[in-house]
């Protein structure tokens, strides 16, 4: 019985040596890209960008669509943090959200999405333009 004791110490910190360096492997970027959307009903998104990781730069995709109460046309330029990604390429991917907003004029927008690859996007834009959405939608980014 004294035996299984110490191993059962040993798993447990190898565990968490393993479990900490996977996580310390994970980085983040920053990104800024362009939108514009516009719908009746159902509403479509394209645009492009940039993605800053490890000091380079990749230009990225955007494309979406979105479904609900949607009218109008804006234009929305993001900027923020990518966290989570090993590569830039984690980036690519689609992302989901429910969500509800406005503008007529000038307007703000704050976001958090999460792709399947776990890549998480922490966004800030101003929107300009005349549109009202309570919708759900999916945006697609990939990277060129």
């Amino acid at each position: 019985m004294r035996f299984i004791k110490p191993i059962r110490v040993a798993l447990i910190a190898l565990t968490a040596a393993f479990g900490l360096g996977s996580a310390a492997q994970a980085a983040s970027g920053h990104i800024q890209f362009s939108v514009v959307k516009a719908g009746w009903v159902i509403g479509a998104s394209g645009g492009s960008g940039m993605l800053f990781f490890h000091g380079r730069r990749y230009p990225i995709s955007i494309g979406g669509l979105s479904a609900g109460f949607v009218f109008g046309a804006s234009q929305t330029l993001f900027h923020g943090t990518v966290s989570h990604i090993r590569s830039p390429y984690d980036v690519a991917g689609v992302y989901g959200a429910v969500g509800g907003g406005g503008a007529v004029g000038v307007g703000a927008q704050v976001i958090v999405l999460q792709n399947e690859k776990g890549a998480v996007l922490r966004l800030t834009g101003r929107q300009v333009g005349l549109q009202i959405n309570a919708d759900v939608s999916g945006l697609s980014i990939s990277v060129r």
